[in-house]
């Protein structure tokens, strides 16, 4: 609770309005109360005309224009503050998820993302919007309340000292209970929306092995135990409530009880003065049991806020980038002096030294798990280096700004992302500068896909749905190779797309790229033996750990594991 309260604090404006709204609110209650008791005071016990009463109404109508109005800036002052502080929340998230898109991408499901920044952030929405403003209003109205009583009858003063405590005792030990309940509709949230979305997400999957009535009971059963988790909270809400009516109740009953004896048997208290304590009496505990309620709403916020500030305490360390400019046109030497990193102190790499010579085509090979995605991404500038340096012609890459570095550099995955636009849109994606036609149409011819095109009704202004939906996968891999032409990078990343397609297409990509490797330092994550033979480094990676490095003929004849591997040579791939 402390960190969003002071979320909240920091809306120093909106603090400053509810501040002076309640006290405002304050002296209308008040007035309203003595306006009142004034007019009824004048009509019925000193029988004073209607005109001299009328001025009394006329300021019991302003007081309650004015308590109805600073009534409504708080309610709406309490709105743009939970807006502003959510918003807050939600660029955090973003901004974290952002900083290590990959490795945040491996820590959870993408439902307990969308779950954290929508229905986790919007939990938070009542802490701002009506626990804040009552918190504010019930520090200021009732003590303001309770002074005026105090001035009218102390007795009665002492008696709201002593009943008062009892609600925010009560509070205390309900909202305990109302935590632990809300703690575990949002872990039933979370774990619902990520069921939901990754049974979603594998329909297909579902339907082709007929396990379609199996994930529907999961889902049921998920949302059964939200909805339990939900109906637990509520029965703690209406506890909560009825037992703050009980003691507001018996508090006024008392006070009610005190104040008619003195007035009646004993006659030592004015028939103003008892009847101004019995208007603002009820005001007092109203206040009370409001600012109960709103105690309520805060736990539940408090249990996505911890979800928000897991989430956030995460160490994820961002890559780092400086201000020098690569060096446009010139392919650069690159060097990984003891390179480590590894996921949450799981799997990763460890103490990598290569040099990586300009113009060389590097192949990386290794069993499945072995960390050569994971090198790649680290290459490119996606991942962060957590120990040891990437140098870049001597110098730091940390020193090199971001653009410059992904400028000179194409990254040519397995599964490139197509962008629901026009095929010429998706090539021109390739680079940061202004393509005209003529080195779109050149670009699609060096990847082989300029025939396809042209066959095509609407040429290059043909539309491709979002992720290249109604192109092959070979079509794809040939629009990413076309980007890779537009854009003549200094070095190419070639997570080999070759796998899974026909022989036609495989040679047609390979030609591409070793058209392309002409001009640029081409490293390639190899699955086929057959593609690696002619590279002037051959890496092999093991566990995470570099095991041997050198041309085919070296490896072949004095790495057993590799020579293991070259019966699969003929097409074959590495498992």
């Amino acid at each position: 609770m402390k960190d969003l309260k002071r979320l909240a604090f920091e809306q120093k404006k909106e603090v400053g309005l509810l501040i002076a709204m309640s006290v405002l609110k304050g002296a209308a209650t008040i007035g309203q109360a003595v306006f009142f008791v004034l007019t009824v005071d004048g009509v019925f016990m000193k029988d004073r005309s209607f005109a001299e009463i009328l001025p009394f109404l006329y300021a019991l109508l302003f007081s309650i224009i004015i308590r109805s109005l600073s009534s409504y800036v708080i309610g709406r002052t309490g709105v743009e503050m939970a807006a502003a502080v959510k918003q807050q929340l939600r660029m955090k998230l973003i901004r974290s998820f952002a900083e290590d898109p990959l490795l945040s991408s491996a820590e959870s499901h993408s439902g307990r993302k969308v779950s954290l920044l929508m229905d986790a952030v919007d939990e938070t929405d009542g802490f701002f919007s009506k626990y804040i403003p009552q918190l504010i209003q019930s520090y200021i109205i009732p003590l303001m309340l309770l002074v005026v009583v105090f001035s009218q009858n102390w007795t009665t003063g002492l008696i709201i000292l002593v009943t008062a405590p009892f609600i925010p005792v009560f509070m205390a030990i309900v909202g305990k209970r109302t935590k632990q309940k809300a703690d575990e509709k949002m872990e039933q949230l979370n774990r619902f929306s990520g069921t939901f979305l990754d049974i979603l997400q594998g329909l297909t999957t579902l339907r082709l092995y007929g396990r379609g009535n199996e994930q529907k009971e999961k889902i049921e059963k998920s949302s059964k135990n939200f909805r339990d988790s939900t109906v637990d909270v509520l029965k703690s809400a209406f506890l909560s409530s009825l037992t703050l009516e009980y003691i507001s109740m018996l508090s006024i009953g008392i006070i009610a009880l005190e104040v008619g004896l003195r007035l009646v048997v004993f006659d030592n208290i004015s028939f103003f003065s008892a009847f101004f304590i019995m208007i603002l009496v009820p005001d007092f505990f109203t206040m009370l049991k409001d600012f109960g309620s709103a105690f309520h709403t805060a736990r539940g916020s408090v249990s996505a806020s911890q979800l928000l500030n897991d989430e956030l305490s995460k160490d994820r360390k961002p890559v780092v980038w400086g201000d020098l400019d690569l060096k446009e046109g010139q392919v650069p030497h690159i060097r990984l002096q003891r390179i480590s990193f590894s996921y949450n102190s799981e799997f990763g790499l460890n103490n990598i030294d290569l040099e990586l010579e300009p113009y060389s085509q590097v192949a990386i090979i290794g069993k499945s798990g072995s960390g050569k995605t994971t090198m790649m991404h680290i290459i490119a500038g996606l991942l962060p280096v957590m120990e040891g340096e990437i140098l870049v012609d001597g110098r730091s890459r940390s020193d090199l700004s971001e653009d410059s570095w992904f400028s000179q550099l194409s990254y040519i995955s397995q599964s490139p992302y197509l962008f629901a636009g026009t095929i010429k849109e998706n090539i021109a994606i390739g680079t940061n500068r202004e393509a005209n036609q003529e080195e779109i149409a050149a670009a699609a011819e060096k990847a082989g896909i300029s025939e396809l095109i042209h066959s095509l009704p609407e040429g290059y202004d043909t539309m491709v749905g979002e992720g290249g939906r109604g192109l092959s996968g070979g079509e794809k891999q040939r629009i990413a190779l076309a980007r890779a032409f537009l854009k003549k990078p200094a070095i190419i990343l070639f997570d080999e797309p070759t796998t899974g397609l026909d022989l036609q297409t495989e040679m047609v990509l390979q030609q591409s790229l070793a058209e392309l490797s002409r001009y640029a330092t081409v490293i390639t994550v190899a699955h086929r033996l057959h593609t690696i033979r002619s590279s002037d480094k051959i890496i092999y990676l093991e566990n995470g750990h570099l095991a041997a490095s050198g041309t085919h003929e070296e490896l072949a004849s004095s790495f057993e594991p590799y020579r293991d591997l070259l019966p699969l040579q003929q097409g074959g791939a590495l498992r």
